[in-house]
């Protein structure tokens, strides 16, 4: 005779998806539907409904709205008992986490000073060295993301930034 298997109990499986999914669904929400149609205006004449300054903002929404949905049913239904579970969280030097949140201060803090494209690149590098990159060319990465992204927002979003300092 066999002793049969129990699993975990209830109908939650993995309480932190289900944690982070709830977050992150009540943020898509107010996004969505508070802060988006109440401090984003359109103005009242549009050519194109993808030139509006809703449009990226509803995309990122509903993306944020979907995923979180999934989080929560992967909480639901998975379980994370497993010991070669790849979803563990481990937790790197603190030198890493403290060069990430200096990357993201310079560039917030630099933004305005510098332009999107210097302080991207400064902020990329940081954000490099945090993570140790030991091959050479992607170093060069660290100059195109900030250009590339810079161009699309300005060239094809129609988004002003400041692009450099002079």
């Amino acid at each position: 005779m066999s002793t049969p298997v129990y699993k975990r109990g209830g109908p939650i499986r993995d309480p932190g998806d289900v944690l982070a999914g709830s977050v992150l669904l009540i943020a898509s929400v107010i996004l969505l539907f508070y802060l988006v149609p109440n401090y984003i205006n359109e103005p009242p004449i549009l050519q194109n409904p993808m030139m509006s300054p809703r449009w990226l903002p509803r995309i990122v929404g509903g993306l944020l709205l979907g995923f979180s949905l999934l989080l929560i049913v992967q909480g639901l239904m998975v379980d994370s008992t497993g010991k070669e579970d790849g979803r563990r969280i481990e937790k790197g030097p603190r030198r890493r986490f403290a060069l990430m949140v200096v990357a993201l201060v310079v560039y917030v803090a630099l933004f305005e000073a510098l332009g999107a494209v210097i302080s991207g690149i400064l902020a990329t590098l940081i954000l490099f060295v945090a993570h140790p990159v030991r091959t050479w060319w992607v170093y060069g990465l660290a100059i195109v993301f900030p250009v590339v992204v810079t161009f699309l927002f300005v060239k094809v979003m129609n988004v002003p930034l400041p692009v450099m300092p002079f």
